[in-house]
């Protein structure tokens, strides 16, 4: 690459199932990994087109990448947006991919009121104190990063938050999904300034993809 130009325009990608959904979306509009690059055990993946490089990493990084510049934009689903918070990037597109639900499930059978201040385990820890919040429930948080059906099995927690796609985890572990919290998609964000400083090029790109989509 022309040190005199530009560095490529980053995309941050979450990896696992949003990646393998975003992946087909570029290829779409023209842009694909190089032959061997997904393969490999690099993190800055150089694609079809000069200017556009994906970065892989963990979804709760994605935010923080695209806020503080070190990627431009970045695809995540909506439930990691809403648990960072904040107005630090632009959310020009609803990808309409990796579709879910974040909801409440309990143990079957599961009586409210019994405790007077029920314990939720749960990754969203923000999303989850303001759901309960705003229906004016008392909640102990126990903050989990997996493994969630566990805890009211053991005696951890007396219910859970946790993104539902199909139910049958839930099922297989005596609990029923009763409450939504949160309709889940994957979003395509924008850091600010780039939208500022390229954006002919982070125009071009948000229109195709929302050309595609809408095809």
């Amino acid at each position: 690459m022309n040190p005199s130009l530009p560095r490529p325009l980053r995309i941050a990608l979450s990896k696992g199932r949003i990646l393998e959904q975003t992946l087909p979306l570029f290829k779409a509009i023209g842009i694909e990994l190089l032959p061997g690059e997904q393969a490999s055990r690099k993190l800055v993946l150089d694609t079809t087109r000069d200017d556009v490089q994906f970065i892989i990493i963990r979804a709760t990084d994605v935010p923080t990448f695209v806020e503080y510049g070190a990627a431009d934009l970045g695809v995540v689903g909506k439930d990691v947006l809403v648990e960072y918070g904040g107005e630090s990037f632009y959310e020009p597109l609803d990808l309409q991919i990796s579709r879910c639900r974040l909801m409440v499930a309990t143990p079957k059978g599961y009586q409210p009121g019994l405790t007077a201040r029920p314990r939720v385990a749960t990754k969203y820890v923000n999303i989850a104190r303001d759901y309960f919040a705003r229906q004016g429930v008392q909640v102990e948080v126990v903050k989990l990063y997996g493994s969630m059906e566990l805890a009211p099995l053991v005696g951890l927690a007396d219910f859970i938050v946790d993104l539902v796609e199909t139910g049958n985890t839930l099922r297989a572990n005596g609990l029923e999904a009763t409450e939504t919290v949160l309709e889940v998609s994957s979003r395509l964000i924008v850091n600010k300034a780039a939208m500022k400083m390229r954006h002919q090029q982070v125009t071009e790109m948000i229109t195709q993809l929302r050309d595609h989509l809408e095809a």
